[in-house]
């Protein structure tokens, strides 16, 4: 049986619209794919809280979580993961490279350019038809 994941991603934009990506290591589950940055909700938060925590934690800024984006499940090869996507904005603080192999910010219409987790594809796919 595999393990059930549940993780929350941001989708933080910037004031020329481009939107906050990030490189995962070679070290990581599903290596070398670009994310939305974010990771797991733990025991007793709630996806804000958990996502507010993780980018304090991997990229040493404070974010503001706005609405809810996308909800999904994807079933990888070892694991079933279902990502809560969220808007927000960097309210204190420039994002740093900590953990991951890079961080970038993408204009929206070049995300797919990218080679994206599979579970953030949804979320992609759902913000680039927004005006």
């Amino acid at each position: 049986m595999k393990k059930n994941v549940h993780v929350v991603g941001a989708i933080i934009e910037n004031e020329k619209h481009e939107i906050f990506c990030a490189l995962r290591n070679p070290n990581m589950v599903l290596a070398n794919y670009w994310e939305f940055p974010g990771g797991k909700i733990e025991e007793g938060e709630s996806p804000e809280q958990a996502l507010s925590r993780e980018i304090l934690e991997e990229f040493n800024c404070s974010i503001q979580v706005g609405e809810k984006v996308e909800d999904t499940i994807y079933e990888y090869e070892k694991f079933i993961v279902r990502l809560e996507t969220f808007k927000a904005s960097i309210v204190q603080g420039e994002p740093v490279l900590l953990e991951h192999t890079a961080i970038r910010w993408v204009p929206r219409h070049e995300l797919l350019n990218l080679n994206f987790a599979p579970a953030d594809i949804p979320a992609i796919n759902k913000i680039l038809v927004e005006k």
